[in-house]
This record gives C-alpha cells, sequence and structure tokens, in this order.
C-alpha cells in the first residue's frame, strides 16, 4: 500500500466514524426530532423565548414533508458539489494541457497557404 492509499483509507475511516458515532452514542435519544437541522433548533428556541414572535417573510416554496426537504437539499448539495468538482477538473486540465501546448505537434510549423488566416481572405 503506497501513501495515497493509506491517506484515503484514514479519511474513509473518519468519514464513517463522524457518521457513526452519534448513532452508537445515542446523542439523539429523549429528543423528539434527535437529528434536526439548526434552523428547526432556532425556531424552537425563539419561540420559547418570544411565543409572539411574527417572522419577517414567508418561505417561496414549503415541502410537504421532511423526507422532500432533506432530499431537496441533498440534491442542493450534490449539484454544488459537482460544480466545484468540473471547477477544479477544468483548472487542473489546463494547467497540465500548458506544456503539451508550448511544444510543437506533428514535426512544426502549418505550410504558409492553409490556414486561418487565407480562409479569411487576408
Amino acid at each position: 500500500m503506497n501513501k495515497n492509499t493509506k491517506i484515503n483509507a484514514l479519511l474513509l475511516l473518519v468519514v464513517a466514524a463522524l457518521a457513526v458515532l452519534p448513532l452508537v452514542l445515542g446523542l439523539g435519544d429523549g429528543k423528539e426530532e434527535p437529528f434536526a437541522g439548526a434552523d428547526a433548533q432556532a425556531e424552537t428556541a425563539i419561540t420559547e423565548i418570544a411565543p409572539d414572535y411574527e417572522p419577517w417573510f414567508s418561505p417561496l416554496y414549503e415541502p410537504p414533508s421532511g423526507e422532500i426537504e432533506s432530499a431537496l437539499f441533498a440534491l442542493q448539495a450534490a449539484l454544488g458539489a459537482g460544480v466545484l468538482a468540473y471547477y477544479f477538473g477544468l483548472r487542473r486540465g489546463r494547467r497540465q494541457g500548458e506544456p503539451r501546448a508550448g511544444t510543437p505537434q506533428g514535426g512544426g510549423d502549418a505550410p504558409s497557404g492553409t490556414g486561418e488566416t487565407s480562409a479569411r481572405g487576408a
């Protein structure tokens, strides 16, 4: 096993531990919604502190259930990760292609009678 494989295996183990440990340790026991998001917890805290509080605005779309809301959030995260991965992959490909673009391919320059300049009608 080389060094990169060991690092990847260790990172995978850490991610798995982060996902499993809260369930194993019972961190959500005794709560109605054990792993509710920060928005739901903030809403609960605000209604306990100031029961007559009126929100400034309402959401544009209210999903019919928490599962659909979670699925939409996961879809948003996946799309964002895809955009970031595409951007970084494109940058890496351009960086790797720069040294190759500097070397002539096929034994030198094209003949003077061909190419874009003659097609444009100089």
